[in-house]
Parts: structure tokens; sequence; C-alpha cells
């Protein structure tokens, strides 16, 4: 019979339900959680807390500090398909279920490198139990791993994996729930100048991540700034000193994609009168950003599984094998489990380059990094044009803020450029004024009509939270308020309070007369939310809205 690890708890479920009670971060929680599931006199040598609802990183947490060599993608898909406890043995290349220890799985790793990261740490085993709602499918995880004799089938007997499961239901709800810990000040620099408090928690395991040499997926709205992220990851990596390169597949036509990422000879079809070396050559000893990825054919997404799994190709026309030594970073503005379900996205390539997948929030999100990457942005128009230094003033900074921004960063950049040229066509230097932004943005709502109301009942419901938070309440019928600025605004553009009522469709009022008592009654209202908030919101009020008179 195989001895199986004991593991004398180091705090009961009461404790570690007290503690959790008590804590106010996620990380907090999760030391507590694995201070509960470490012994110090067991064989386990370390613990990983994954947080990945969505299938992408939210959080991450390690014992004793930083997270080292992660370990995570096999088993979340077992963790994810599954939803119960999975051992990895490494030696054997292997993962079982509990509920079956009999029957192995398909290969843990698909390489003989992700394997050799846990050998050279003495790692064995891994232990991995599903972070879970009550009844709900699997939203992170926690990986023990255990150093263990040769022969012993599995690191814990299901009784003891019983027990770890019970503490995992446990703290669930609070490692899902509880914010991360407020960062100190994270670092900036050219490739990354702004970083929110909602991105810097992020960016912290970013810098975690940019450390492996595993495949980094950042999925995100089009222009979040994954370009730039990448090439910030790169920065970080060990792979620091040799090329970036990017392979944005918006720009290659489908027949030329495999060529473009493996390169081709001269001659190897129609057309090719030179040698291509292909971004896989181009980003050899470096980062191969591929940008995205949804765009890659079913041919192209075959090529690429094999370089992914046996890490060679060929050039197009070339008998040659070489080695593709390239750190791989993906892009991708589409769910792609959801291509998946459709049948344009192999599985397989999908599972392959899922390893640390992070969602990059939409700027909407993080509507504190408006202003400074505004600022940023200017200033770099600025130094561009040859000019002098640009300002915003804080009411365009307040205009800036509210807009709903579909387009993200790269829609900001180009309001800012904008506003940049209308500043100086007007003679009033580089200073941004409110009306200059506010010309500058109009041009995005001309353009786009059918979708403005929608963001701009966003950026109005935005604004009124924004207004209660900062009076500590505000009540929810002011926001009846609207009805009165729909109507000042309709019976200024057709110059006719009865023809603003009827393109409202309140015809029955204007018929009966009773539409001049309505229009008064709902500017009223109109003002005493202006009038509840300060004399400044009274002001600009004032500018678009006379008051009613008897």
């Amino acid at each position: 019979m195989v001895e199986r690890l004991e593991v004398p708890w180091g705090m009961d479920p009461a404790q570690l339900l007290a503690t959790l009670r008590r804590a106010t971060s996620f990380e907090e929680a999760a030391d507590a959680v694995l201070q509960a599931m470490l012994a110090p006199t067991a064989d386990f040598t370390r613990g990983v807390i994954h947080v990945r609802p969505g299938d992408s990183y939210s959080r991450l947490h390690a014992s004793g500090g930083g997270a080292g060599q992660l370990q995570g993608a096999t088993a979340w898909r077992w963790i994810a398909g599954h939803g119960v406890p999975v051992w990895v043995d490494i030696a054997r290349a292997s993962v079982h279920l509990h509920s079956q220890a009999g029957q192995p799985s398909a290969p843990a790793f698909q390489t003989e490198r992700s394997a050799l990261r846990f050998t050279t740490r003495g790692v064995t085993h891994v232990e991995v139990l599903p972070l879970r709602l009550a009844g709900g499918t699997p939203q992170g995880m926690v990986a023990l791993e255990a150093n263990l004799s040769i022969g012993q089938r599995a690191p814990l007997d299901d009784d003891t994996v019983a027990a770890l499961l019970e503490l995992a239901d446990l703290a669930a709800p609070y490692l899902l729930a509880l914010p991360p810990r407020k960062p100190a000040a994270t670092p900036t620099d050219e490739l990354l100048p702004v970083v929110g408090e909602t991105l810097a928690p992020l960016i912290d395991m970013l810098r975690v991540f940019a450390q492996q040499d595993e495949t980094i997926v950042l999925g995100g709205p089009t222009g979040t700034g994954k370009s730039r992220l990448a090439r910030w990851c790169h920065a970080q990596s060990r792979r620091a000193a040799g090329p970036f390169t990017t392979l944005d597949l918006n720009t290659i036509p489908e027949e030329l994609q495999l060529g473009e990422l493996f390169g081709w000879k001269r001659g190897a079809f129609t057309g090719a009168v030179g040698d291509n070396p292909g971004a896989l050559t181009q980003a050899a000893r470096g980062t191969l950003f591929i940008d995205e990825i949804d765009k890659l054919s079913l041919k192209a997404q075959a090529g690429l599984l094999h370089v992914l799994e046996e890490r060679n190709y060929r050039a197009l026309g070339d008998a040659r094998e070489r080695w593709a030594d390239a750190r791989f970073i993906i892009g991708a503005s589409v769910d792609l489990a959801d291509a998946v379900r459709a049948g344009a996205f192999r599985p397989d390539l999908y599972y392959r380059i899922h390893v640390l997948p992070v969602r990059l929030p939409a700027l909407a999100e993080r509507r504190d990094e408006i202003v400074p990457w505004a600022r940023y942005m200017l200033e770099r128009r600025a130094r561009e044009g040859g000019g002098g230094p640009g300002a915003v003033d804080p009411e365009a900074e307040r205009v800036l803020t509210l807009a709903p921004w579909p387009g993200n960063l790269r829609q900001l950049d180009n309001i800012v450029r904008r506003a940049y040229t209308l500043a100086l066509m007007s003679g009033g230097g580089t200073l941004l004024t409110r009306p200059v932004v506010e010309r500058a943005l109009s041009y995005e709502r001309a353009g786009a009509q059918r979708a403005g109301l929608m963001h701009a009942l966003r950026s109005a419901a935005e604004a009124f939270v924004e207004a209660a938070l900062a009076r500590g309440e505000l009540d929810l019928e002011l926001a009846d308020a609207l009805r009165g600025a729909v109507l000042q605004v309709a019976s200024a553009r057709v110059d006719d309070l009865g023809q603003a009522f009827t393109l409202l469709g309140k015809q029955a009022l204007v018929r009966g007369r009773n539409h001049h008592k309505a229009f008064r009654r709902e500017i009223e209202r109109l003002h005493e939310l202006a009038a509840l908030l300060g004399a400044e919101e009274s002001a600009q009020l004032a500018e678009w809205s006379p008051r009613p008179t008897e």
C-alpha cells in the first residue's frame, strides 16, 4: 500500500472563517487560506491561489510572496471542465481526477520544458482544488505543490482532499469578492506612463507573468492599450535585450498569413521575388506579439499550433527546419471561447495559448486614468508639433472624464489631437478649454448618432452616481430632471414649445393646452437638482436653460 501524506492543519475551519470575516483584501484572505492548507511539517513546498472569472486572471497570490514559476493552464482546463479536485504527477506528466484516481488524463504538459520547470524546483506533484460559489462553476483554483518520494501515486488521500475542499469552499466567497490590496504607487515609464487604481493590480500580476516564458493572452476591447502593454511585458522579461516583433493580423490577407509568420524563400510562390525572413525569425531570442489572433485562418492556426508544441518551423519553400526561439504574447479583442464555439478558432490552439490570460478593462471602467492619459497625449502631440507645452483646463478635464469613450485610449488620443489642432486654429495657443474639447467630441457624436444616445445616457448616469458619491447621498427621484433637460433642448431646437411637446409624443398635452404647465414643472425639477449640487452647477445650467416664467 502506498503511503499517503498527512496534513496537520495550521488553522481549523472556525479560525479560518473568523480570519476571513476580518479580511479587507484578497491578499489578506489568501494568506489565511494558504496558512490553513500548508503546515510546516508537511511535504508541501508552496501554494498559489489563482482567481480567473470569465477564464481571465484577475488576481493571483502565492505563499511566501512572489509567484515564481506558475502552474495553471492544464490544471485549470481540468478544474474548469470537471469541477473536482485533481492532482498532477510531474514525473509521469499526467493529470488525475480524485474521483477517478486510477484513470490518468492525457499528458499534463504539452512540452518537456513545462515539466522541467517543476522538477528543477523539486516539485513532484501538484494538488489542485476548485474555487467556486455554492452551485456555481469554478472561478479559480488553489494549487498546492509537494515534493514526495518516488512511487507515491497521489500526494493526498481522498479524506484529506475532501477536508481541503471544504476549506476551499468556505474561503471561495471571500477570495472571489474581496478587492485586491491597494498597491503602492506603481512605477511608470514611457511604455506605461499611466496606471490607475483599477489597472494597478493587473499590472502587478503582469509583472510576474512577464518573467515567465509562457504565452500571455491580452484580451479586451479594441483600443485599450494591448500593443503598448505587450511591449511593456517584453521590456520586463528576461528577453528584454532581444527584439520585439509585431504581427498585426488585421493588416495581412489570409493567403499571406503563413508566409508572414514563417517567412519564405524566393520563388516559393508566384510573386515571391525575394526572401522574407518572417516574424518568427525576426523575433528570435525576443518576443513575438500576434495581435487580433481571431483573424488567423484555420490553416495558419494549425501552423501556429505546431510551432507552439514542437518549437520548430520551416519557411515556405525552404527544406531547412528552424528553431522557434521566441516568447509569444497574443492580442484578442473578441472572446476566443465564443470563437471556438462558433467553429472559427481551433479548440486545441485555444487551450495551448490560454496559459496566462488577462483581460484589460475598457477605459470607461478606469475613469481615473482619463485625465492623466489626456495630459500625456497632449504633451506628446506638442512635442511632435514642436510647439510649446500644452495644458487642459479643469472644465475640459471634467468633460473628458464624463465622455463614454467606446473607442478607449485610441479614441481619446484622436480627440486630444483634434482638440489641440482646434485650439491652435482658434488662436488660443495650446490650452484645451471646455468649448474646444466639446467641439472635438461633437465630431464623434455626428458620426455615431445611433449609438450616441446610449453612450450619453451612460455618461449622465455616471455623473449622477459620481455626484451621489461626492455628497454621500442623492435621491434617485432627482434623476427625473433628465425630462426637463430633454424638454429644454427640444424647445430650443424647434423654437416652439408646442412643437417640442409634439416631437416628444405629448400631443395630448398640447391639445389640452397643458403643455406650458408641464414644461414649468419639469424645468423647476431640473433647477432643483442644479441648486442642490451647488452654485457651479446652477451657473452651468443658466448658460443653456433660462428659468421658466409664470
